[in-house]
């Protein structure tokens, strides 16, 4: 029997999906290896393997069978996806044209050793573009966008998507919520087009803008929108949601409470960014990665305190995400911050904090990120976060965040979508 490599249910899915490895056509207890490939847009390889010995059938099961070396080790179905890495250290995989998919090709090599004798090979397709759901560019006023909608008429929950200070149009996230049942628009407002890198302030109105089109959509449930934010976009998730009517539920991911880099004006008044000196940013002799942990003022101190987001305020339910290994800022105490204000309040809050996870906690089977180039900055940063730990909180925190949203925006239980 010839050996062959196979991805369960199917090789093409959604890029969140998880999928059964399976090998068959070995011999009992052959020693052998399997590597993941993947080539990202710009043409940079990331791989990972792991070193197995197959059952006394022949086959290999990566939900049963244990890795006995390589880049992970024990049962881990998901092992040779979220373990990928580039040969060019502080590379991040992002995902920049969300129609295409990801293909990964997984191999299976004789032994432990060379990896020169290929057994056999498949291809797994992964989408970030469900079946069905529609993109559509948005340039309408001042809003920078792009909008998801599910297939069919809905209604659908609404969502806005705000990512970090690195700026830019990023999609992946806001298109794989759409192909699980959210329209989703991802919001840029810094570095894009002809939206500064670095803005002197961030209006307020600008966001109410997108809430509003938003909102104006047919397809939209009109029982509230969700926002969503990572890093700077979190503390704006939470003055949305604060500041401007119609938020029902908002989610911070490795944010704070407090207003960070940026003034953001509002109507009539203008939050100050919170205090911060970049003197104190340590720069690694070996490494040369930038840790900013602590460049920003002590945020216990009262003269920090007219920076604060007063989400005391918001009638909006709140989910708070962050990683106990986040070297870029502590997101996990600044987001306790915020946690205890709302809990003193009595507003409804969920926090919850992984240990070994690292700032950037993106959507399940995206590899860790340990360190990249910060866009705006134009220095490497690091970002934390160890492997499996990493891996693991991810997948919790995608569902949390979608579980978070189908209740207060819909009240009903998640839908099962299909690609």
């Amino acid at each position: 029997m010839a050996v062959q490599v196979t991805v369960l249910p199917s090789p093409r899915c959604l890029f969140d999906d998880p999928v059964q490895i399976r090998v068959v056509g070995l011999r009992p207890q052959q020693a052998v290896t399997l590597r993941a490939s993947l080539v990202d847009e710009s043409g940079e390889l990331f791989q990972a393997h792991a070193h197995y010995r197959a059952g006394s059938s022949g086959e290999l099961d990566l939900c049963r069978s244990p890795a006995l070396g390589g880049s992970y080790l024990g049962v881990e179905p998901m092992g040779l996806l979220w373990s990928l890495q580039s040969k060019t250290p502080y590379k991040r995989l992002a995902k920049r044209n969300v129609l295409t998919p990801f293909c990964v090709d997984f191999e299976v090599y004789e032994g432990h050793g060379d990896m020169s004798c290929l057994l056999g090979k498949c291809t797994n397709e992964r989408w970030f573009l469900g079946e069905g759901v529609k993109r559509i560019s948005v340039r309408e006023g001042r809003l920078k966008a792009t909008l998801f909608l599910p297939p069919g008429p809905g209604p659908f929950p609404g969502l806005i998507d705000l990512y970090g200070s690195g700026g830019g149009l990023i999609e992946y996230r806001a298109s794989l919520l759409a192909s699980r049942g959210f329209v989703t628009l991802a919001l840029a407002y810094m570095a894009f087009e002809d939206i500064p890198t670095m803005p002197e302030f961030l209006e307020l109105a600008y966001f109410e803008e997108a809430v509003n089109f938003l909102r104006k959509q047919q397809q939209v449930r009109d029982t509230g929108i969700g926002v969503l934010g990572l890093s700077k976009g979190a503390d704006l998730a939470l003055s949305v949601a604060t500041f401007l009517p119609g938020i029902k539920a908002a989610v911070s991911i490795s944010g704070s409470g407090f207003n960070s880099f940026i003034p953001l004006k509002g109507d009539g008044f203008t939050i100050p960014p919170h205090p911060y000196n970049l003197e104190r940013m340590k720069i690694s002799s070996e490494s040369g990665l930038v840790d900013f942990s602590d460049v920003l003022d002590d945020h216990r101190d009262p003269a920090t305190w007219d920076c604060r987001i007063p989400v005391e305020r918001s009638l909006a339910k709140f989910l708070f995400l962050s990683g106990l290994d986040d070297t870029n800022w502590k997101s996990d105490l600044y987001c306790q911050d915020a946690v205890q204000r709302l809990q003193q309040y009595g507003r409804e809050v969920e926090f919850y904090s992984y240990s070994g996870a690292g700032h950037l906690l993106e959507p399940p089977y995206l590899p860790l990120c340990q360190a990249s180039i910060h866009r705006v900055l134009g220095m490497f940063v690091s970002w934390g976060g160890q492997w499996r730990d990493h891996a693991k909180a991810q997948e919790d925190a995608w569902h949390r965040i979608q579980a978070f949203f189908w209740q207060h925006l819909m009240d009903s239980d998640m839908p099962k979508s299909r690609l």
